[in-house]
């Protein structure tokens, strides 16, 4: 199933408002956008679509600048501290920062992601990534020796595929 991309700055044209109870949905008429549930408050009984969707817009607007302003620094964990903790709010483990430095091997056909001297299961690993959700991730692998170390990237196409 393919990605539902962002809402955007939208017209009434372009949009499906339905009023609940102290918000709104607001539904992109054209497929492969998000729908939006927009908590207004009790005040959106009084609100026609209209002021509505202006809300909206200044919300994806404010959304838009933020992102634009971000400037992000991955964050690592120095080595020897743990890379990841357990949360009892959400029973499961999650990383304490941005970069995870991994050992894979493998156990009957299946892989397995070591970090920190634990193993983990794909599925265990795969539950662990959930945390960054909506984010993007580069997987770059390096000798075992090597995974403290930035490696050099050159971006081009394999030469023995």
């Amino acid at each position: 199933m393919p990605r539902l991309r962002r809402p955007r700055i939208a017209t009434l044209q372009e949009v499906r408002i339905a009023k609940k109870k102290e918000g709104a949905i607001i539904e992109f008429l054209e497929p492969g956008i998000a729908s939006i549930h927009l908590t207004i408050g009790p005040g959106v009984a009084g609100m026609n679509d209209q002021e509505i969707l202006d809300l909206f817009n200044r919300t994806i607007l404010a959304q838009e600048q933020l992102v634009a302003s971000y400037h992000h620094i991955a964050i690592e964990i120095p080595e020897g501290r743990p890379q990841v903790n357990y949360s009892t709010d959400c029973y499961q483990w999650v990383p304490r920062g941005h970069v995870l430095r991994c050992l894979l091997s493998d156990a009957e056909g299946e892989a397995v992601i070591e970090i920190d001297g634990r193993e983990f299961s794909p599925a265990e690993f795969s539950r662990m990534l959930t945390t960054f959700s909506g984010w993007g991730m580069r997987i770059c692998f390096v000798p075992e020796d090597d995974i403290t170390e930035e490696p050099e990237i050159e971006v081009r196409e394999p030469e023995n595929e």
